[in-house]
């Protein structure tokens, strides 16, 4: 009996699996080793030379009026999605962002942060961003509507792209491997080359949809400064 496609996706329906299927999101920490911290390695050299290069870009577009340290909660997300982005890639294990309840969950508290904050404390600012400078006097309604539904719409954007993005690869994976059993030892073969290409680049997904989730809410915070 053919299952539904989608039900990749679908965490246990029992609770406490349910509970511990979005535990998952939160497991590097528990499989990070102490040792790790205390001394210096290969990879420790490398990740930390990762997260000093985006503290930098990062700092670099919050502006001179950012402080260096609003670029933390930044690399915290980069590295909290990269990390259950590659966990999903495992057989097995819970996709935790292919799942608008955590992405929604990490977009729009962010977002009302921001929108709070430039409306209380740089209200001009903000009345002043919804007109892009040079607009016609006659465009400036239809661009206050534009520039409202464009900044509300932005949570939600920011959201079904890393989930959709999530989504589309694993399905790519979950279709080669279903067909996989009824084809010839030939076919199967070219099948199984396909599926390591395609591992590969939903690795680069994974990698590319963290930056961008990160980038993008950093670009948000320094419009309200």
């Amino acid at each position: 009996m053919m299952t539904n496609l989608f039900s990749v996706f679908d965490p246990s329906s029992s609770i406490f699996n349910l509970s511990l299927n979005w535990m998952s999101t939160f497991l590097g920490l528990l499989l990070i080793p102490s040792a790790y911290w205390l001394m210096p390695s290969r990879w420790h050299i490398f990740w930390n030379s990762i997260l000093l290069t985006l503290h930098k870009e990062f700092k670099t577009l919050l502006g001179p009026s950012g402080h260096s340290g609003s670029t933390f909660i930044f690399v915290s997300l980069f590295s909290l999605i990269l990390f259950n982005n590659f966990l999903g890639l495992f057989p097995y294990i819970f996709t935790s962002t292919s799942h608008l309840t955590l992405t929604l969950t990490l977009a729009l508290p962010l977002w009302l942060c921001f929108m709070l904050y430039g409306w209380i404390n740089h209200t001009q600012h903000m009345f002043a961003h919804l007109v892009p400078q040079g607009t016609p006097a006659v465009l400036m309604p239809f661009m206050v509507c534009i520039e409202t539904i464009s900044n509300i719409i932005r949570p939600g954007t920011l959201a079904v792209r890393l989930a959709a993005n999530m989504i589309a690869g694993h399905l790519l994976l979950t279709l080669l491997g279903n067909t996989g059993p009824s084809l010839s030892y030939a076919i199967v073969s070219l099948l199984l080359v396909g599926q390591i290409a395609l591992l590969v680049l939903e690795s680069a997904v994974a990698i590319i949809q963290s930056y961008v989730f990160a980038v993008l809410s950093t670009l948000y915070s320094s419009e309200v400064n």
